[in-house]
């Protein structure tokens, strides 16, 4: 007898060999069973999903001695017959090579006939999409309405091409791709008959290949039977059809997520010296990340198509990148993958896709400049920035393996090494002033350094004065352009002379804090500020004049409300609000103020007219634009920085 390929030698014989199609097969045998058999049947689905052999098996239970059955026998004349495919009854035809007016005219004359030895004459037209519009016409009445002996069983795998006067005659089954768990353990089953071993890592592999389809999985282990013999390892598998290792899917994604370049392309080049599809490589690159989507939106899902030990690996990998990225990411692959079927040079394609996508994860995303702009405004905690994972584990090793260095820091411009400073003499315990930070003198080109003691708001305790340091040459930069006068020296041990009105070079000059202003000029300055946040944020403007000025010392601004004015209080008050005004009066003032807000009881609120125009020197709008607070924060919180088009 001659050699028997495995996709014929195994193919489904009754409902139970049927593989990844549960939800046709138990609707066909509950017709059986109930006897609710429509006269027309459309399988559809891809190729090499089972849809000639349901139509097969569906013939054989209707006709077999015992039927109609949902478990033909297998045994008899007519089951043998069929599954042959020489049954007089059971008649299949080739939809490509029969699709001509004549041929469906004499199949309209033939189906008035009575089977022979069966209780129904069964056609199974194959591809039936290929029929031109002519021969669907003349199908139509009979399709319709068939002798009660006749059934009509059709299958395509191009369904938009079938008329659909056609599809409304017919009981439609979507037939679906195999999961991959169920195509490999059926090769295995098919392996342990044969008395092959067959590695669970090759069954995957095929079945990855295989795309969904029993029978293009079956061809290819044949294929690896004939290549290996007995022993078929994963390796053999990715050298004989030039298929990639899910390891290095994964580590290719993993390349991508921790944004490094060189790890990625250096994946890409070992796949293209070895001689792999690269056209194959994308789409399987593409499949790993939408598993990552899937496994971020739906983790059951996921779970039972690709197995509990791959979920693992999926599920670790899928926490270190957000859905948006991925999402950026598959459409960015999809339109190189698009470009890479026309392109002569699909590498230079497939080494801009990564290089882009890496360059995209790098980069902010509108949606969180808008988050973070929306939090500064409303005051409210800020979104975290996702910033580039950093890795906790070793990098998955290559062939030959090639360690990626970690980005070093910029290495920071020599800096011209700062001149001495003086230290802080100590001051002692029962001072009630601090004490003055410590400032070195421009020195004269003399021999000895001055040093002097440090002078206060208020008069403190003589502190010793430290022995004169070694000379040092005054550096060139510190020259002053007038000789200071020294003041006198005190030897240690000797208090200084309180009534002596020598100059004190080192002692901090202090500015004289003005003197508060009258209430007139409260009033005039609140004006002001008023004008200058009706200008730049009006929304502001209702709740800054439902409050009084009462004054302005030392730099801090106090603003009060009436006890019951609640909603003013708390809006002005939001620190996003309160940043603006005090930059409103740091604007006004010419110096630093801070702004603090109180309720009082009592207070009456005096009305204030605004002037129309205040006038004041046109500001440049980019200037103005990029001195908002919020602005500042985005630019602060993103390391970015305006540039006009």
């Amino acid at each position: 007898m001659s050699y028997q390929v495995f996709a014929r030698k195994y193919r489904p014989q009754t409902f139970d060999d049927v593989v990844g199609q549960d939800h046709i097969v138990q609707t066909l045998r509950n017709a059986i069973q109930t006897n609710r058999l429509a006269h027309a049947y459309l399988f559809v689905g891809p190729r090499g999903t089972g849809k000639t052999s349901t139509a097969r098996i569906m013939a054989k239970a209707l006709n077999c001695v015992h039927g109609p059955t949902i478990t033909p026998c297998g045994t008899c004349d007519v089951c043998r017959e069929i599954a042959a495919g020489n049954s007089l009854d059971v008649l299949e035809i080739d939809g490509a090579s029969n699709n001509g007016v004549e041929q469906v005219r004499e199949l309209r004359e033939n189906v008035r006939f009575a089977p022979t030895r069966g209780q129904f004459k069964i056609y199974i037209i194959d591809e039936v999409h290929m029929l031109t519009p002519a021969a669907f016409n003349a199908l139509l009445k009979t399709l319709e309405e068939p002798p009660a002996h006749v059934k009509f069983i059709f299958a395509t795998t191009d369904v938009q091409k079938v008329l659909p006067t056609i599809l409304s005659r017919c009981q439609r089954f979507d037939l679906r791709r195999i999961p991959t768990e169920l195509i490999a353990e059926h090769l295995g089953f098919i392996a342990r008959n044969e008395g092959i071993t067959l590695d669970p890592e090759a069954a995957r592999t095929i079945a990855r290949g295989a795309d969904g389809g029993m029978r293009d999985a079956e061809s290819m282990l044949d294929q690896l039977v004939a290549f290996c013999g007995e022993r078929i390892t994963e390796a053999d598998a990715l050298a004989v059809f030039g298929f990639t290792a899910a390891q290095t899917v994964f580590a290719l994604c993993d390349g991508l997520i921790y944004q490094e370049s060189p790890t990625a392309l250096a994946i890409l080049q070992e796949q293209a010296e070895a001689g792999r599809d690269l056209s194959r490589l994308m789409g399987d690159l593409i499949g790993h990340l939408r598993n990552l989507l899937v496994a971020k939106a739906d983790p059951e899902g996921i779970k039972a198509e690709i197995g509990e030990e791959a979920y693992t690996l999926l599920n670790a990998q899928a926490g270190k990148i957000g859905i948006d990225r991925l999402l950026e990411l598959i459409e960015q692959f999809a339109a190189a993958e698009s470009r890479m079927k026309w392109a002569p040079n699909k590498k230079l394609h497939f080494e801009i896709a990564i290089i882009k996508a890496i360059q995209t994860l790098g980069q902010a995303t509108l949606g969180e400049v808008i988050d973070t702009l929306s939090a500064i405004r409303s005051g409210g905690e800020l979104p975290a920035i996702p910033s580039k994972p950093v890795r906790t584990e070793p990098a998955p090793p290559r062939t030959p393996p090639a360690p990626v260095a970690a980005p070093k820091a910029p290495t920071p411009p020599p800096t011209p090494p700062a001149p001495p400073v003086a230290q802080k003499p100590p001051t002692p315990p029962p001072a009630p002033a601090p004490a003055p930070v410590e400032e070195k003198a421009p020195e004269p080109t003399v021999a000895a350094p001055i040093v002097a003691a440090p002078v206060a708001a208020t008069p403190v305790p003589p502190a010793p004065v430290e022995a004169p340091p070694p000379k040092e040459e005054t550096p060139p930069w510190e020259e002053p352009e007038e000789e200071p006068e020294a003041p006198p020296f005190i030897p240690p041990g000797e208090e200084p002379d309180e009534t002596s009105e020598a100059p004190d070079l080192l002692a901090p000059v202090e500015t004289p804090a003005p003197a508060a202003p009258a209430s007139d000029d409260l009033s005039h300055l609140w004006v002001r500020v008023l004008c200058e946040i009706r200008s730049q944020r009006m929304i502001v403007l209702p709740s800054a004049r439902a409050a009084v000025l009462l004054g302005l010392e030392n730099g801090v601004a106090t603003l009060a409300f009436p006890k019951d004015d609640d909603f003013n209080f708390a809006n002005l008050s939001k620190k996003s609000n309160a940043d603006f005004v005090e930059a409103a009066f740091t604007k006004i003032v010419g110096s630093p103020v801070t702004v603090r807000f109180e309720r009082r009881a009592g207070l009456e609120i005096p009305g204030i007219d605004l002037p129309e125009q205040v006038e004041e020197v046109e500001d440049d709008p980019m200037e103005a634009f990029k001195n908002d607070p919020l602005i500042r924060k985005a630019l602060e919180i993103f390391q970015a920085e305006l540039q006009k088009n």
